[in-house]
């Protein structure tokens, strides 16, 4: 009843609103040389997508565009002797920030050259396995709820938890613990709330979307200046603060309502923040979920001009996550969740520090950052907490890291050099009391303190022709760490990396890649601890992929591109478990931790397939785009966890006339293998006290399959212009024909033991299963004001 009544409300308030008046907003901006960061005068600004809107700036490199329409745009801004310049998208509203264009000179353009500026952008150091993700498309993505790990789920790679409440992100067959994220040049460890120690993770993003401008999406040719990543990089552009005035944004949606803002300090410092309170435990309780998250984050950038040369970025991101357990909800399928899921409380942070210099053809950065992630489970069994007896489980653990970073990139001509090094200090503590099958009298007491002191340095050159027809980029990059001796050997990380592109016409173009890159196992499995209180793992590696991509791709100036893209990864040193035989990569899915156990580094995998795509914009009125993967992900010729076969996206989205867009995506993606349970095992009443849900048999591993699953999305969307805001609603549902997932069937305890005269260690409970089907249309309404 309630979703029906915000339902009416919404509709009643667009009808109210219907009869707004049209208004245009005024831009400003300025145009400056990337080099110098003198202002460039008379160059030509211009508004893309409307004809004939534009200006020139004056001799101090301002521009002034008067009556834009309300909407989402890019500038571009050309001269004789300098490079177009093609802006990210902006919105223009009540609350247009100023806008800043950097130009390159470029001594071959020596005469007017019309370019067109196109949303399909590449560089010359990634030229395959690179996306860029704009406003548009964050803002207006079917199913995406704004959450940027749903959103990147329409390209090719990109594979996704069906009905699920979590946001893995697994891509090209990897786990979800081989990406990385950045943001202004500042590692975040995870962009999740909820995040699975030792991989990644939840089931919403600690980012709000309201504070991006843009986001480089890299699914292999990963740039030499970010490290640690095998399956993916996403390199965050956050906005910088309003310069002229002070704007802020409301946002009241599904599952959170969220405050951000930004404007500026002084005539040389700007601001941006955010902060955001969930209420997922009132929306998962109104669903029957058994279990109720609830958090709260914040972000802020400060950035100052201390010259014309010299900037300072202060960055910060905060989350506080808790959930507990919805013992009230009733049914099978919540008693066996209940059994297993423990209460989580996280705190995690990332602050850091960017400096910047411009000091003509130079540019140096140094950067300086601390990250904290602080996890705690508590778990009882059959969830009564009365006595201590019932306890099974107790862990905190907390990982910090604190990274110096020094780059410096050179222009000369058709050149441009990159070299830089870092170092980082690691702490990681865990003290964990944990009931664990075979131990019945008492609960083993676990601790462990790892500190880790790494190190590493990179370069890269990159060359592009005078006609820019061929570009080529080539790198190498290596880390250590004081772990063990063979960490410690800077050789034996050596990480080159080559791409080439060559345009066979105006509209064909061939690229390709192979890079060798490496990743630190998590800290879990290095700060590990046997039985004598020794490290168990000290013979891990630095974990290795070796992988070639090979793209195709075509255009259609800037409205149409459709490509076609092959790719190999071969992994190898991967931490297997000597507790299951299993690689720790196809571990990290649920909640709580993964790699605390004895592992070896003897895995090894390989992921290949073959990536078609096809992207049509009409600015200002038509986004499409279509993705269809067909891959296969194994370890030692054993499907993996991850191996779907194929994943098929289709999503657009579509401008109406007073304001009004819809939006739609159908996913499509194939079965995940899975491992049967080994009843026997289970139904021990030692094995299943210990950790309250089923045992693997992995003498089976991945040898049954689920079936293929399809969700479509729907997204209807109304904004509302005047003179000093903008009010938004939209309405998001997502799996709109109510889609069933069937998963495998759950054996469970009864709590009846079948042989109670047995010996305790011989003692069985009656088991019984539970169907595992899950599926249901899941409606989101929100409102946003900015002004």
């Amino acid at each position: 009843m309630s979703k029906h009544i915000l339902l009416t409300l919404s509709l009643l308030l667009c009808n109210v609103c219907i009869y707004a008046a049209a208004v245009n907003y005024s831009v400003r901006g300025k145009v400056i040389d990337k080099q110098s960061r003198q202002p460039v005068a008379y160059a030509n600004v211009v508004v893309t997508g409307i004809p004939g809107k534009g200006a020139s700036t004056d001799s101090l490199g301002m521009f002034h565009i008067e009556q834009v329409p309300p909407g989402i745009y890019r500038f571009e801004a050309t001269l004789i002797g300098y490079r177009s310049a093609v802006t990210s998208e902006y919105l223009v509203s009540a609350s247009t920030p100023f806008i800043e264009i950097e130009m390159e000179e470029d001594e071959n353009m020596l005469a007017a050259i019309v370019v067109t500026p196109s949303p399909f952008r590449k560089t010359v150091e990634s030229p395959v396995s690179m996306r860029i993700i704009g406003l548009q498309e964050i803002e207006k993505s079917p199913g995406g709820n704004r959450d940027i790990s749903r959103i990147v789920r329409a390209y090719p790679g990109v594979s996704f938890s069906p009905i699920g409440y979590r946001n893995d992100l697994i891509v090209r067959g990897g786990s979800p613990s081989e990406n990385r994220f950045y943001m202004d040049g500042i590692e975040i460890p995870n962009i999740n709330h909820f995040a699975t120690q030792g991989a990644s993770g939840g089931p919403v993003s600690i980012v709000n979307a309201d504070l991006i401008r843009e986001i480089s999406f890299y699914t292999g040719a990963f740039p030499a200046n970010r490290s640690g990543a095998m399956s993916s990089v996403l390199d965050f552009r956050l906005r910088d603060g309003n310069p002229d005035k002070q704007t802020f944004k409301a946002t009241l949606g599904a599952s959170e309502v969220s405050f951000s803002g930004n404007g500026h300090l002084s005539d040389k410092t700007t601001y941006l923040f955010s902060i955001r309170q969930s209420y997922l435990q009132l929306l998962f309780k109104a669903l029957g979920l058994p279990f109720l998250p609830n958090f709260i984050d914040g972000q802020f950038k400060l950035k100052t001009k201390l010259s014309a040369h010299d900037e300072l970025i202060l960055l910060g991101l905060v989350g506080i996550d808790k959930m507990k357990l919805n013992t009230d909800e009733k049914g099978e399928d919540a008693e066996y969740i209940l059994s297993y899921l423990p209460t989580i409380h996280q705190e995690t942070f990332t602050v850091g520090a960017s400096y910047r210099h411009y000091a003509g053809k130079h540019v140096q950065s140094v950067t300086l950052s601390h990250n904290y992630l602080n996890n705690r489970n508590i778990k009882y069994l059959n969830n009564d907490e009365s006595s201590e007896d019932n306890l099974t489980l107790r862990l905190r653990s907390v990982e910090q890291k604190t990274t110096l970073r020094f780059e410096n990139q050179t222009r000369l001509g058709q050149w441009t050099l990159k070299e830089g090094a870092e170092m980082n200090y690691s702490n990681y503590t865990n003290q964990t009391n944990q009931r664990i099958f075979g131990i019945t009298s008492t609960l083993s007491d676990y601790r462990t303190d790892l500190n880790i002191f790494s190190w590493g340095g990179f370069f890269s050159t990159n060359y592009t022709t005078a006609n820019k027809r061929f570009s080529a980029s080539a790198g190498i990059r290596t880390d250590g760490n004081n772990y063990n001796k063979e960490m410690k050997e800077l050789w034996k990380q050596l990480s080159p990396r080559l791409s080439l592109s060559y345009e066979l016409t105006q509209q064909w173009t061939i690229s390709g890649n192979a890079g060798l890159y490496y990743q630190l196992p998590p800290y879990t499995a290095l700060g590990f601890k046997d039985n004598d209180g020794l490290y168990a793992n000290k013979n891990l590696k630095y974990m290795q992929v070796m992988e070639t991509s090979l793209g195709l791709d075509w255009h259609l100036q800037d409205r149409l591109m459709i490509s076609a893209e092959g790719f190999f990864k071969r992994y190898s040193r991967m931490p297997l478990s000597l507790r299951d035989d299993i690689p720790l990569a196809c571990k990290g899915d649920d909640y709580g931790t993964v790699g605390n156990e004895a592992l070896i580094p003897t895995a090894q995998g390989r992921a290949y397939g073959v990536e078609t795509m096809l992207r049509w914009q009409i600015p200002e009125h038509f986004n499409f785009v279509s993705s269809l993967t067909v891959f296969r992900s194994e370890y030692n010729d054993i499907a993996s966890a991850w191996d779907n076969r194929f994943i098929l996206n289709v999503s657009g989205t579509y401008n109406l006339p007073r304001r009004w867009s819809i939006g739609g995506k159908l996913s499509y993606i194939g079965g995940a293998p899975y491992t049967p349970y080994d009843e026997e095992k289970s139904s021990l009443v030692e094995a299943w006290n210990a950790q309250g849900r089923p045992y693997y048999d992995y003498s089976k591993y991945n040898t049954e399959r689920l079936p293929n699953f399809a969700q479509l999305d729907i997204r209807v969307d109304k904004s509302f212009y005047f003179h000093r805001c903008m009010v938004g609603f939209y309405l998001d549902l997502q799996n709109i024909t109510g889609s069933k997932l069937k998963q495998q069937d759950v054996i469970m305890s009864t709590g009846v033991i079948e042989n109670p005269s047995a010996p305790v260690g011989e003692q069985r409970y009656k088991m019984k299963y539970l169907k595992q089907e899950s599926g249901t249309i899941l409606p989101s309404i929100g409102v946003t004001v900015e002004f």
